[in-house]
């Protein structure tokens, strides 16, 4: 049963991505798309995302030293309603600093929301309800 539960918790995270737009010029479309007719690639979005993963890599030594620095927490973290009662109940306040994906519970009122959280930087995604967003919105950096 534990595999299972990885292999599901490891499928869900694949699949959490975010949608992003861009406009290239007419002759760098065209050069993607000649290598992909060429078979370099499967399509444009696989060039696209593999130009993104090596330029990521060629920075990587730099983006470890910000992560280190900035004491940001890589990947994702998530916050249950139980989790932010508890540091409400001890009278803290956090503040989340990730890079990558954060997400609130569903049911985690505005309320909890803004008496348990005082700041939120996240370098990537931020998975919560339209309702907590509203309320957080001046603490989101």
């Amino acid at each position: 049963m534990g595999r299972e539960l990885a292999a599901q918790d490891s499928r869900t995270r694949m699949s959490d991505t975010e949608k992003i737009t861009i406009n290239l010029g007419p002759i760098d479309l065209g050069q993607i798309d000649l290598l992909v007719q060429e078979g370099f690639y499967s399509n444009r979005t696989d060039l696209i995302r593999t130009a993104i993963r090596n330029q990521l890599q060629a920075h990587a030594d730099m983006i470890r030293q910000t992560v280190a620095r900035k004491s940001l927490v890589l990947g994702l973290q998530h916050y249950t309603r139980t989790d932010l009662e508890a540091v409400r109940d001890a009278g803290q306040k956090l503040q989340i600093q990730v890079l990558g994906l954060a997400s609130i519970g569903a049911d985690v009122t505005p309320e909890l929301a803004l008496a348990a959280i005082d700041s939120i930087t996240v370098l990537g995604a931020l998975h919560a309800s339209t309702a907590v967003k509203a309320a957080l919105a001046g603490r989101i950096h």
